[in-house]
């Protein structure tokens, strides 16, 4: 059976440019999304659903499987020297990207060099480690670090391990997101920004047989119950996302299905500590005031209330199930007079400051409980609703005061922290920088011996609950929803859509 779209206008929104389109003889598969992603180049694409969508159409060196093990895919092994300064890639034969342009060790040595020097790259800090490469044959490349580093082969299983048509990257440089170019299961037809993003299979790819639908159409939906709604009536055959407070209805449908995942990330509030003159003095200069805000939170509230339970109050950067985590440094029982205790020692009786928020119901939720609850302790909070990708800008000029985003989490727990609360991080969006935290992170990446990087790590998080640059909110389960007659679909715990193997019924 062909899944296809039906018409329905659900919630006031009528999908007409997708409806539109005419009935196609061929499989087809439409996912929907709740947000729309930033950019499709890998070097330069923050959002998560931007890994979502690049998943299908840009293979990577290594990937992660359901139960977080990195696994071969353009590479087919690798090995460590033995001081752990030297990764060697063995990669797969008669690869080919979408433009006919061959995959090789060259080609891997132009992504990595232009993910470390492109001027737009987000993927710098976590493979900066690299201090130069060797082809040592058409198929084989070694790659020289400046120091040991664990986390660089996790760092390969996600957008700094995709791979891009070097002709086409040359040809584009920046502007490669408009037509990206990669070697994956599916090739780019369009991207209608507010619409719709399409693909279609490449008949060459190396995996082609696993891959049974000849295209996939992306859309962004914010809201949950839109999502939900369009998938109850055909308008799509996945959903991400989907709400927990709608997951026991849908359970209870046997014409759908849910699957989830425990995460490797959180949700946490950012501070604009030193990004700029959009910083509030108050908060940039004072961890005290940071403190206040956090004593004033309740994450169980949250979660109880936002969730229905089934996400993870969390306070740290690693997941309450991560071997990482420190069980000492528990999630904090809310404590309004302590936070008021704490803004009076930093000089202040009362504070205001705004938040950015994307517009998506739940996350709305959780920025309404937040302000709330600092409102007892004479703290105001000023929610401002943004569109993902205009949030995300934001950020990277600095411009907010406090904004609150996810983060989906990595399998390397260095993965979590220092991308986005290092010194020189290009994601480090309120510019926090403390010397002493890079050098501990450092420290836990140069060894792989758990117990050693466990004690390092908790030195990690010491730091950050007394500092404060962020304040971490929840952790949460991926909830998907697809209907009943897919088959195979799995969710995997960083949250990213993987289409092998996944057919309609038949």
């Amino acid at each position: 059976m062909m899944l296809t779209l039906r018409l329905v206008a659900a919630v006031g929104l009528v999908l007409a440019p997708l409806m539109a389109q005419p009935a196609l003889a061929q499989t087809e598969l439409r996912i929907a999304l709740q947000d729309e992603p930033d950019t499709l180049d890998p070097a330069t694409n923050w959002s998560f659903v931007g890994r979502i969508v690049l998943q299908s159409m840009c293979d990577k060196l290594v990937d992660v499987d359901a139960q977080g093990t990195i696994v071969p895919m353009l590479a087919t092994a690798w090995t460590w020297s033995a001081d752990g300064t030297v990764l060697t890639f063995r990669l797969r034969d008669k690869v080919t990207f979408h433009d006919g342009t061959p995959f090789d060790a060259e080609a891997v040595k132009y992504n990595l060099d232009r993910a470390l020097t492109m001027k737009e790259s987000r993927r710098r800090s976590e493979i900066d480690v690299i201090a130069g490469m060797e082809v040592v044959d058409p198929l084989t490349l070694a790659i020289s670090l400046k120091q040991p580093s664990v986390p660089l082969l996790a760092a390969l299983s996600d957008r700094a391990g995709m791979m891009v048509s070097p002709k086409a990257g040359r040809e584009l440089g920046a502007e490669l997101t408009r037509k990206p170019v990669c070697a994956g299961p599916y090739r780019f037809v369009e991207n209608k920004p507010q619409d719709r993003i399409v693909f279609e299979k490449f008949p060459q790819h190396w995996r082609a047989a696993d891959y049974a639908f000849d295209r996939l159409i992306f859309k962004g939906l914010p809201d949950s119950s839109v999502r939900l709604l369009n998938l109850r009536a055909g308008q799509f055959d996945i959903i991400d996302r989907l709400a927990p407070t709608d997951v026991g209805q849908v359970e209870k449908d046997a014409s759908l299905a849910v699957h989830k995942a425990t995460g490797l990330g959180y949700y946490n509030i950012t501070f604009n500590i030193g990004n700029g003159a959009g910083a509030n003095p108050a908060i940039a200069q004072s961890k005290l005031v940071r403190q206040a805000i956090d004593l004033a939170i309740d994450r169980k509230a949250i979660n109880d209330v936002a969730f229905e339970g089934r996400f993870v109050a969390a306070n740290q950067p690693f997941a309450t199930g991560s071997t990482y985590f420190d069980p000492s440094r528990p999630v904090p029982a809310r404590d309004v007079a302590a936070a008021k205790a704490k803004l009076k020692q930093a000089g202040l009786s009362d504070l205001t400051f705004t938040m950015l928020v994307p517009t998506d119901p739940q996350r709305q939720q959780v920025a309404q409980i937040v302000q709330a609850m600092l409102a007892e302790a004479g703290i105001t909070l000023k929610v401002v609703s943004n569109e993902l990708m205009s949030l995300l800008d934001a950020g990277r000029q600095g411009k907010f005061e406090a904004h609150l985003i996810g983060w989906s989490g990595r399998v390397d727990p260095d993965l979590n922290v220092t991308p986005l609360l290092s010194c020189k991080a290009a994601g480090n969006d309120g510019r926090y920088c403390n010397p002493a935290l890079d050098d501990v992170l450092a420290q836990a990446r140069a060894t792989a011996d758990v117990t050693a990087r466990k004690a390092l790590y908790a030195q990690v998080t010491a730091t950050i609950l007394d500092d404060a640059p962020v304040i971490y909110l929840y952790d949460p389960v991926w909830i998907f929803a697809t209907t009943a007659k897919l088959k195979g679909f799995k969710a995997f715990p960083d949250g990213i859509i993987r289409l092998e193997g996944v057919t309609p019924a038949r």
